[in-house]
């Protein structure tokens, strides 16, 4: 059986070595680290194969992943699968992390109670994970209040009996890799929406969700914000724009909305899709929105479809960074020399799961060991947050 959680084992005890570390509980590596990343070349899932990698931009890396493999439900007839969790945090890592601990969870709980996987298992997971949440935010709000404040968008995929439940609240995406036979190529698909205000869609949503507020979204320095103050539209966490109890002392004032509310500003409600996995699907590109600034869909399908399997998410974050540090007309050994929190002014966390498709072994539902995996933490030290 190949298990382990990468996040726990940073956040108590671990450090790396210039040379990068094994990090395992039982069997198989979970992962290894040089300087500022994290990744795993390759793994096995249900029905083939992953690759997985974090860069840490920020002070504290606020991005969190997962990839658990095996039952979906806490039942032994339940399905078999594969979940697939991006979780993007802002305004620090504790939402992330929270997500990365209870929503698959969740999942498995809502699947066994509803005997089968979805999409109103997935939505009340992610609802139940946000209740969570913010009952955690209640505990704490007094001794710090700036929990109130911090966010994740969360970006999931599950594949289970020859379907793909794609769910997002924020602005990460998916991408799938199709192949066109009568050209011989491998276009690229977005399966994911997009919850930022930059995106007309958006911004008519929130109007219409909020028509007494003329200021739910506002231009700022050339870029939309809701209320000003974010540009996501969902997420999970964000207490202080979805409960008017957190919009007030001792929560900073940047981050206090003027006018009253009476309902959330924000969603934690994913937007769902359902794909039926054909053979022609041949594999999917999970990312946090950090990797899109710096690639289009089909750069990264190309990237991904014309390189070796193992090391495919590490080098697609590495395609990434060369791009960012393209456009600040600087060499990409140079960009690597830059130290985490000053590095988040060229790139964002990036965080990149690639999962690749065997239809025929999809639809056959085959069970095979359990496998969890997980990515994030503090890569440069033990995490100081109170959830840890």
């Amino acid at each position: 059986m190949v298990s382990g959680s990468f996040m726990r084992i940073v956040s108590n005890c671990w450090r790396p070595s210039g040379e990068g570390e094994n990090s395992t509980r039982q069997g198989d590596s979970n992962g290894r680290i040089d300087g500022l990343l994290w990744y795993k070349d390759s793994g096995h899932h249900v029905s083939g194969e992953f690759s997985m990698a974090v860069i840490q931009a920020n002070n504290l890396l606020e991005d969190h992943s997962q990839v658990q493999s095996g039952p979906m439900s806490l039942v032994d007839s339940g399905p078999q699968g594969t979940f697939i969790g991006v979780y993007d945090g802002h305004g620090g890592p504790e939402a992330a992390r929270f997500v990365n601990q209870h929503l698959f969870d969740n999942v498995r709980k809502f699947t066994s109670e509803s005997h089968g996987m979805s999409a109103s298992v997935i939505t009340k997971a992610f609802l139940a994970t946000e209740e969570e949440f913010l009952s955690l935010v209640r505990k704490q709000w007094q001794t710090m209040p700036q929990i109130a404040s911090v966010g994740a968008c969360c970006l999931v995929g599950i594949i289970c009996s020859g379907l793909l439940y794609i769910a997002n609240a924020g602005d990460s995406r998916v991408v799938l890799g199709r192949l066109e036979k009568a050209y011989k190529v491998v276009k690229a698909v977005q399966l994911s929406s997009e919850h930022n205000a930059s995106l007309g869609s958006v911004r008519e949503e929130l109007r219409l969700l909020h028509p007494d507020d003329p200021q739910i979204v506002v231009l700022k320095h050339k870029v939309w914000r809701v209320k000003g103050i974010i540009q996501v539209s969902r997420s999970i966490g964000d207490a202080y724009l979805k409960k008017a109890e957190f919009n007030r002392e001792p929560l900073l004032a940047k981050f206090r909305v003027q006018e009253p509310f009476s309902k959330p500003i924000l969603k934690a409600e994913p937007a769902i899709t359902v794909h039926k996995i054909q053979p022609e699907d041949q594999f999917l590109i999970f990312a946090s929105d950090g990797l899109w600034e710096h690639l289009s869909n089909q750069e990264a399908v190309e990237i991904v479809s014309t390189s070796p399997r193992n090391g495919i998410a590490r080098k697609l974050i590495k395609s990434a960074l060369r791009e960012a540090a393209k456009k600040r007309e600087m060499r990409y050994s140079d960009l690597k020399k830059i130290e985490r929190g000053v590095r988040r002014h060229f790139h964002d966390d990036i965080t990149v799961i690639v999962v690749f498709l065997h239809s025929h072994l999809i639809s056959r539902g085959r069970s095979r060991p359990i496998l969890s995996v997980t990515g994030g933490g503090d890569l440069v030290g033990p995490s100081t947050s109170p959830f840890s």
